[in-house]
């Protein structure tokens, strides 16, 4: 049986030069490229054009942070438990992004470019809209991209990041349809349900011609900044075991009423 060839034309080295996406790291990208137009290299194999970049770099930003989020307090929790291992205390919020947190944005890519294969000048948005949220509705499934729990009644990260790709001529047919979605599915649901910021960055990332199921990598290549500086903030100022210990007192409290 022949046997496949292991190769990667990632990245490749000699005792002179390092070479990444055909690129010599030292003159070509060192000092010249930003750490986002780095990320769009690796997941695209070419450097962004200045409105790519713009755009890219903003939904990167987008998700660094969003404050004590179930991922900061793993990590916090995790680094108190083990300040010896910073890379396991990221690596264990970073475990946390899944569909309810960051990872939606996943859902909605996957929504959008299931819906919509590819841009179609012919397309009836509204109508691939509507076939979107009914399927859902009757399922009785969450849409992803659509609502919050905390961003009421309009996630202030949507729109300004649709703004963005359209000032960069990025707002295409993936960013229209998830707005539609989002209005049918107001109708619909009976509730307000208004784009929130992985709606938004699912299709934008849509524009930018990233498959659906590398898209929650976004978040964890983003994610993973904010978290080492939750970790910073944990060195300089402990919350961690005060969050233990409240929620271990808030926990037990029936049980040292009932003993008395």
């Amino acid at each position: 049986m022949k046997r496949k060839a292991i190769k990667s034309d990632i990245a490749w080295s000699t005792p002179e030069k390092i070479t990444i996406k055909g690129r010599d790291l030292c003159s070509e990208i060192l000092g010249k490229v930003s750490l986002g137009d780095m990320a769009f290299l690796e997941l695209m194999d070419r450097m962004p054009t200045p409105q790519e970049a713009v755009v890219f770099n903003a939904i990167a930003v987008t998700l660094v942070e969003h404050g004590l989020t179930p991922s900061a307090l793993v990590t916090r929790l995790t680094y108190a438990g083990a300040p010896e291992a910073m890379q396991a205390a990221v690596g264990a919020g970073l475990c946390g992004l899944g569909s309810v947190f960051v990872g939606s944005m996943e859902t909605a890519a996957r929504t959008l470019q299931e819906a919509l294969p590819r841009p179609d000048p012919d397309a009836d948005l509204a109508a691939i809209a509507h076939e979107v949220v009914l399927k859902f509705h009757s399922r009785k499934q969450i849409i992803g991209g659509i609502g919050h729990t905390f961003h009421k009644p309009v996630d202030p990260r949507a729109p300004r990041l649709f703004e963005i790709a359209q000032q960069n001529g990025l707002h295409g047919q993936y960013c229209t349809l998830m707005k539609l979605i989002a209005q049918d599915a107001q109708k619909v649901y009976g509730k307000v349900l208004p784009v929130n910021a992985t709606g938004a960055i699912g299709a934008i990332a849509s524009e930018l011609g990233l498959p659906w199921r590398i898209v929650r990598g976004l978040g964890v290549m983003a994610r993973a900044i904010g978290l080492v500086g939750h970790i910073l903030e944990e060195m300089r100022d402990p919350m961690a075991y005060e969050v233990k210990t409240r929620t271990e007192q808030d926990a037990t409290a029936h049980r040292h009423q009932a003993a008395r």
